[in-house]
């Protein structure tokens, strides 16, 4: 089946009492699907951790939504990509966000005959069906760590073309430690 669109999820923003419990009888949510964000930590992290990047990019989030894992990878890997294509290993990447939120669909039949068939909303809490992460206003997204000027422009030009891959706008501030 198709992923839904996001309206269908994003219009809320309280976060839904799903509880995930050890004890299964006392757990709402029976299973929880697997993040589909592969890694949060690119490039040179020694090199980040020894403070030898003068130049920090955070991309925030200008507004409070929700983000779908599947979202979160995409830009990563085409950030990622992009990163090692134009610096090589002279940069860092890290994704600072982490999809807690639990997705659920109240699964409906379509066609003719299927209104005897379901029991409509009676007991519509859902079946999970992906993760997202809740992201408030301001809050930073990923970091991008670089070492000259020239990476700096080559980052900010990739970071504009991952605003497609990302249902909110994104804004980026520049930290430059001396």
């Amino acid at each position: 089946m198709a992923l839904r669109k996001a309206g269908a999820y994003s219009k809320k923003y309280a976060r839904p009492y799903t509880r995930k419990s050890k004890v299964k009888s006392k757990s709402y949510i029976k299973t929880i699907p697997n993040s589909k964000i592969v890694k949060f930590r690119m490039g040179d992290i020694e090199g980040f951790q020894k403070n030898k990047f003068p130049i920090i990019l955070n991309i925030k989030s200008r507004e409070k939504i929700q983000i779908r894992d599947n979202s979160i990878e995409a830009a990563r890997q085409f950030l990622n990509r992009h990163l090692v294509d134009n610096l090589g290993k002279d940069f860092y990447f890290e994704v600072k966000i982490y999809p807690h939120h639990i997705l659920r669909e109240n699964k409906m039949l379509t066609g003719a005959g299927s209104d005897r068939m379901q029991t409509g909303m009676a007991h519509s809490f859902g079946k999970t069906i992906g993760r997202a992460a809740l992201v408030k206003q301001n809050q930073i997204l990923f970091i991008i760590a670089v070492k000259t000027q020239k990476g700096e422009l080559d980052a900010r030009k990739m970071i504009s073309s991952i605003k497609s891959r990302l249902p909110c706008s994104v804004l980026v501030e520049k930290i430059q430690e001396e």
